[in-house]
């Protein structure tokens, strides 16, 4: 997986300009990268052939999260979602980006001294680089329960993609790959399943869809709302928001992640357990069908989730 432009060169935003990727750097100071004190979102990027366009996925959506989270650490995001959509799109303008892409905005506290205490040093910057497949997920993935156990939402808030807060992803994605595990799956303080290490986690019982409720300290995300949706209206399922114990996991009849990046991801082992009969299941192999048809822009009624890169300028030219 590359990071480069079809130029060779990648242009980001960095300090309010458009800058090589190469220049795009920060003091060994900076207050983020000793305390953790930015926070990040990531974005999506389809290119449709036929269509000759790149769709971003639900940017607004993301960028609107994006700058409410960054306020949960006291950081000033000026420019509207809105106009950060267009940001990303002219990005993708530049680098000449006619292939999938992966979207990498983030805020943090930008002073280059040594204390803890925060001041009102802000900056931002957005990155766009190729992107690929997450996880090779086509025959499913073997997940397994970790040790670390997901923050709480009262030490560091897990709904807000803090830097800070991914070093509990690292350990526990740390810890499952040398168990032999494809992802992580995270506990909460009081036992119950909250989600991956990078994703979060739906099961099916009985002809239902269930997931953790933000209440488990879960990330609130995007595709897992855009999942469910699409479970509502195209498939007719029931989805639950509950709390969920660790050997439903085992008795349950699918279980799948979703997220940004790993998209819809199906498992078919938890803990050396095989889920159902060891295979993709049926509602996960449907779901992640329809998920790869609506934010390619194939399917009419979530067209509104996509903003396209490529069209937008031709119309305006046309106009």
């Amino acid at each position: 997986m590359t990071t480069e432009s079809p130029s060779g060169k990648t242009i980001v935003w960095f300090n309010n300009q458009f800058l090589p990727l190469a220049e795009a750097n920060v003091n060994i100071l900076t207050h983020a990268l000793n305390y953790g004190t930015g926070v990040f979102e990531g974005i999506r990027g389809y290119y449709e052939e036929k269509e000759q366009d790149l769709f971003l996925v639900r940017p607004m959506e993301h960028f609107e999260r994006w700058k409410r989270n960054a306020g949960i650490i006291r950081i000033e995001i000026p420019p509207s979602a809105k106009e950060l959509c267009e940001l990303t799109a002219e990005l993708c303008r530049l680098n000449g980006f006619r292939s999938h892409v992966y979207v990498r905005p983030l805020a943090y506290k930008s002073s280059a001294r040594i204390g803890v205490a925060p001041d009102e040093n802000d900056a931002y910057a957005l990155v766009v680089v190729p992107f690929g497949d997450y996880f090779d997920s086509r025959h499913g993935l073997t997940a397994g329960v970790v040790s670390w156990r997901r923050i709480e939402d009262t030490a560091i808030p897990g709904r807000a993609k803090i830097c800070g807060a991914y070093v509990n992803s690292v350990l526990a994605t740390d810890e499952a790959r040398h168990n032999g595990y494809d992802e992580a799956i995270f506990l909460t303080e009081t036992g119950h399943v909250a989600e991956g290490a990078t994703c979060n986690l739906f099961m099916v019982r009985n002809g239902k869809l269930f997931t953790p409720p933000g209440t488990d300290n879960i990330l609130e995300g995007i595709t897992r709302a855009s999942v469910m949706e699409l479970a509502r209206n195209e498939m007719k399922l029931e989805v639950v928001e509950r709390s969920i114990g660790r050997s439903e996991l085992y008795v349950s009849d699918e279980v799948f992640f979703t997220g940004t990046a790993v998209e819809v991801a199906p498992i078919i082992s938890i803990d050396h357990r095989p889920i159902g009969m060891g295979v993709v299941g049926p509602v996960t192999e449907k779901l992640k069908s329809l998920y790869v048809e609506a934010t390619h822009g194939r399917m009419p009624a979530y067209r509104r989730w996509l903003w396209p890169v490529y069209r937008s300028v031709a119309a305006g030219k046309a106009a």
